[in-house]
């Protein structure tokens, strides 16, 4: 009764999995926003993880994580691509801690130290293929 609210804040709503050939997690894979309710529901064959704020936690452990125990409970085993935006500490502790479950999972990350140079330009790049 009242005007009690829920700490429980979840980014997903209940309901059945939603299959998508490309993701870009949300709000830099902070994790405020994205839990292991969002990998059991939001499967797909690419999620995009941005962020390289590390003072902000970006990207988010807890987020990567996440990825790995949501994908756990899905029915199937597809091949699932994860493709950073940058490189950052973060990811490549997660990648080496967890090296072994990725593998076990089909989850494969793609390497961010791409450069694309246009004229007097040159930023971070990746490919993707669908």
């Amino acid at each position: 009764a009242g005007n009690s609210k829920s700490s429980k804040f979840t980014a997903v709503p209940p309901g059945p999995p939603m299959y998508l050939d490309l993701v870009y997690i949300p709000n830099h894979s902070n994790r405020k926003n994205v839990d292991v309710e969002f990998f059991k529901r939001v499967r797909s064959s690419y999620y995009v993880v941005s962020g390289n704020d590390s003072a902000a936690e970006e990207p988010s452990r807890a987020v990567l994580d996440s990825l790995l125990e949501g994908k756990a409970q899905w029915d199937c085993n597809m091949q699932v691509t994860l493709i950073p935006t940058h490189d950052s500490e973060v990811m490549r502790e997660w990648y080496q801690e967890t090296h072994e479950k990725q593998q076990d999972l089909n989850i494969m990350v793609l390497a961010s130290s791409s450069t694309v140079v246009m004229q007097d330009e040159s930023f971070p790049a990746c490919k993707i293929e669908l």
